[in-house]
């Protein structure tokens, strides 16, 4: 099987995919990943907009509306979540391997 030329993600996209399985505001999803990393990644306001353009330009999030206009909602589209899934696939398929080793 190819695989899919947008693999392997980068930490930072993986969190912010996974945070947007839920529709939420930049600054929200900048605190979800810090808590499920349990406090071992954090993204800074720069990297969030530059990630969330270039997630926008995949089709892979999109803006929906919101009643507050201070505040860009985004969510997960159906491609997103595929590549999120083939992601999550390779990881397992690596975590598998490396447990029949002792290191």
């Amino acid at each position: 099987m190819k695989r899919n030329k947008h693999l392997p993600l980068t930490e930072t996209t993986y969190y912010i995919l996974l945070a947007l399985l839920e529709t939420n505001h930049g600054y929200a999803i900048m605190q979800e990943v810090e808590v499920m990393s349990e406090g071992e990644v954090r993204i800074a306001a720069g990297t969030m907009y530059g990630a969330i353009d270039n997630l926008l330009k995949l089709g892979w999030i999109v803006a929906v509306p919101s009643t507050d206009s201070r505040r860009k909602m985004y969510h997960i589209t159906p491609t997103g979540k595929a590549i999120l899934a083939l992601e999550t696939e390779r990881m397992r398929k690596l975590s598998t391997l490396a447990s029949r080793f002792d290191f």
